[in-house]
């Protein structure tokens, strides 16, 4: 098995070897050369996404969202789409092939949201723009005094800012592209969180509270201590004041009562769009609606296995309202759970081993959803380093402790941390002869699709150690498979806000906090939702592919190796990239 993985490796260093080697004929580097500009116009126009990737050249900077700077990048990006078209898929192989098709796909994407408005529209049930900006604090460099002069010039922009932003919002009244009313209650509370009564208490003013370490003489530390003072106080604090009296004057009295994405000028195309970005196929949504309700009934009845060993006196329904009720499947402190969430982490960490021969060299940390956006935020999330000198976050939500179940502990933390969302997405980062669309895209299906498959894996690696734990892995798997029904059900069916709780209520062992809180968020992020589920049915299917066709040579480590070899990819890539896996496995058995 050890000399099979060397053999993989081989194989993808002798392709990323051909995808940048010194002889490329004209088209590839005619490729090369387009995707690099490409990226630096995508870093010039983005300030905050070029910080994030350690591009410190515009760090004094947020995007200009005027209306005339949306339209010139929306022309640019068909411009570029037209010169990346033009590049000969036939003088190119199979990596450059696969750059190709994806920042085709990005730029597609791009120019749709633009068609579609959807910058009308920039909150969903849970996050923003509003709560994007909370990261500057520490995706930022401090090293230098420039360093700092560079923070405080981009915080001097959120008035600019915020007002661009208030000012698409309005945009959306007028034209009735806004958010449902149902899924913002208790929205404004979130960003008044941001309007703390003392600067100093500011999450914008928390690098100034490190200057002392700084090294830099006192008065200096002094002046840009005060300059943090006055910027954040006459800046940032306003900022989120004037949006928040936005919403509750404005926002929230004209949000729209119905909350199908199909009402929307345009809705049901925008859906069907979505749904194909979001899955990466060019599956129906009518059909994706058939596979949710055919996944429901599969996973309830092993559901219905795992009740059968533990002889409860009564069915699942029963049986999920004694777990939603009962003491002992919560803790009763943030510290207890963050505690619980670190010693799986720590378990399932030591049997990567057994499932993968590449691991990726960057570590993740298990920390809480930050207080200011927890109470509407989802129960878990992978958050990726912003610079080389810090970790992955594997964050846990610790609001509302009582909806925070255990048994769901495991799977939670196997599709956020390892082998799920952080092994994925390091690997991908540290692909250094990839072009960054190859590094740095996420493609959802791909990566919630590995995140799904990745509860899964803990069962065969032994993670889940009570039956109860294992009810909470295939309570996981329904919630995915819910999400399918829901998500289309509500969009384009004209399922109710409340027939989709009652759906996930019946069906999952979830919270109705948790519930409540996940269907608002398919509301207002209409088909992101549909992704998981279609991109774990996808590799299931694949890796049964190859269990059949190698028999004994099945590898289950190279197989995996085989899968994020390529980094986040479309699903109808992902399948190419298998079948050739396959081949190359025959090939080798037959030599």
């Amino acid at each position: 098995m050890f000399k099979r993985g060397l053999l993989l490796s081989t194989v993808l260093f002798s392709l990323c070897f051909q995808a940048l080697g010194a002889s490329e004929p004209s088209q590839s580097r005619k490729l090369s050369a387009l995707l690099e500009q490409i990226w630096q116009y995508e870093l010039s126009v983005d300030p905050i996404k070029a910080t994030r990737y350690q591009d410190n050249r515009y760090n004094d900077k947020l995007k200009d969202l005027s209306p005339e700077a949306l339209e010139a990048n929306y022309q640019r990006n068909q411009q570029f789409l037209k010169r990346l078209q033009a590049v000969d898929d036939n003088a190119l192989n199979h990596q450059q092939k696969i750059s190709k098709l994806m920042q085709l796909r990005e730029l597609q994407n791009d120019i749709d949201l633009y068609r579609f408005n959807a910058h009308y529209m920039p909150i969903t049930s849970e996050s923003g723009f509003y709560s994007a900006l909370a990261f500057l604090p520490a995706s930022a460099p401090f090293k230098t005094e420039q360093d700092y002069h560079h923070y405080l010039a981009r915080l001097g922009q959120f008035p600019r800012y915020f007002k661009q932003q208030i000012a698409w919002m309005k945009k959306g009244i007028e034209t009735g592209r806004v958010q449902p009313k149902a899924v913002l209650n208790g929205f404004a509370e979130s960003i008044q969180k941001f309007v703390t009564a003392e600067v100093h208490d500011s999450q914008f003013f928390t690098p100034f509270k490190r200057l002392a370490d700084s090294g830099f003489s006192p008065a200096i530390q002094a002046n840009l201590y005060t300059q943090g003072e006055t910027t954040v106080n006459q800046s940032v604090l306003p900022a989120y004041q004037e949006f928040y009296d936005f919403l509750v004057d404005e926002y929230i009295p004209s949000a729209k009562q119905n909350i199908a994405a199909s009402t929307w000028q345009n809705g049901a195309e925008f859906y069907q769009n979505r749904s194909n970005y979001y899955t990466s196929t060019t599956l129906n949504v009518a059909d994706i609606h058939q596979t949710g309700l055919s996944e429901v009934k599969r996973i309830r009845n092993e559901m219905q296995s795992v009740l059968n060993t533990l002889n409860f006196d009564g069915d699942i329904n029963q049986f999920i309202q004694h777990l939603r009720s009962s003491p002992e499947f919560y803790t009763t402190s943030a510290d207890e759970l963050l505690m619980r969430a670190s010693y799986i982490a720590k378990r399932i960490d030591a049997t990567l081993p057994q499932l993968f021969y590449t691991l990726p060299r960057i570590p993740y940390g298990v920390a809480p959803v930050p207080d200011n956006i927890a109470p509407k935020y989802t129960t878990g999330r992978y958050i990726a380093p912003t610079r080389d000198d810090q970790p992955g976050y594997y964050w846990v939500n610790t609001y509302a402790l009582d909806k925070r179940p255990l048994y769901a502990l495991p799977a939670l933390t196997l599709h956020e941390a390892v082998p799920g969302h952080h092994l994925q997405i390091s690997l991908a980062s540290e692909m250094q002869d990839l072009p960054p669309v190859r590094r740095y895209t996420y493609i959802s299906a791909f990566g919630e699709g590995w995140g799904l498959y990745s509860e899964y894996l803990g069962k065969e690696v032994g993670i889940y150690t009570t039956p109860y734990e294992e009810f909470g892995r295939l309570s996981y798997e329904m919630w995915r498979a819910c999400r399918l029904v829901v998500d289309t059900g509500m969009h384009m069916q004209g399922w109710s806000r409340q027939q989709a709780i009652d759906y996930m209520l019946e069906n999952t062992a979830l919270s109705e906090h948790n519930v409540t809180t996940e269907v608002d968020r398919y509301i207002s992020w209409p088909a992101q939702a549909l992704s998981y589920k279609i991109g774990e049915l996808t590799i299931k299917r694949l890796r049964a592919r190859a269990e059949k066709t190698l028999g004994d040579n099945f590898d289950v480590r190279a197989f995996h190796d085989a899968v994020l070899a390529y980094g986040s990819v479309p699903l109808s890539i992902l399948e190419q990239n298998i079948d050739m896996f396959i081949k190359d496995n025959q090939l080798r058995d037959i030599s």
